[in-house]
C-alpha cells in the first residue's frame, strides 16, 4: 500500500554556459538547454521536453501497472505524444494540449476488450495528466 503524501526532490545548477544540469533522486542527471524554438542553443532537454516526457511516461507506467495487476498480457505498448505550446487569452505562452497516441500489440492470450478497458482506466488514472491544466487526449490503436 502506497502511503501519501510522497515527496521527491530535484536540483539544478547553471553557470555562464548555455546548458545547465538538473538532477533527480538517486543521482540521475540530465543536460538541459533552452530549445531553438525559443531562440536558445538547444543541445539538451528543455522544460517542454520534460513536461511532454512526464505525461507520456506517466501513461506508460500507469498502463503497465494496471495491466499487471489485472493479469492481462500484451506483447508491446508503443506511445507517442505531441505537445502544443500556444498563447492564452492574455498572450502568455502555455502548454495548451498534449495528445498521446498508443499502439497495443496483443499477446497470444491478449483479450482486446480487456486491453481497451485498461487503456481507458489508464487515461483516467494518470497522475501527471490530472495535475496539469493542459488538455490531454488519448487515442488507441490495437494490433
Amino acid at each position: 500500500m502506497i502511503r501519501y503524501p510522497l515527496e521527491f526532490s530535484y536540483t539544478a545548477t547553471a553557470s555562464k554556459a548555455p546548458a545547465w544540469t538538473t538532477q533527480a533522486p538517486e543521482g540521475r542527471s540530465a543536460s538541459c538547454a533552452v530549445p531553438p524554438e525559443f531562440e536558445g542553443p538547444g543541445g539538451g532537454f528543455s522544460p517542454e521536453d520534460f513536461f511532454g516526457l512526464a505525461l507520456l511516461n506517466c501513461f506508460m507506467g500507469t498502463f503497465k501497472v494496471i495491466a499487471e495487476k489485472s493479469r492481462v498480457e500484451f506483447e508491446s505498448l508503443t506511445a507517442s505524444g505531441t505537445l502544443t505550446v500556444d498563447r492564452d487569452g492574455e498572450g502568455k505562452p502555455w502548454m495548451s494540449a498534449f495528445g498521446i497516441r498508443a499502439r497495443i500489440v496483443r499477446g497470444p492470450s491478449g483479450d482486446e476488450a480487456r486491453l481497451r478497458r485498461i487503456f481507458e482506466k489508464t487515461s483516467q488514472s494518470c497522475i501527471v495528466a490530472h495535475s496539469v491544466k493542459t488538455h490531454v487526449t488519448f487515442a488507441l490503436e490495437m494490433a
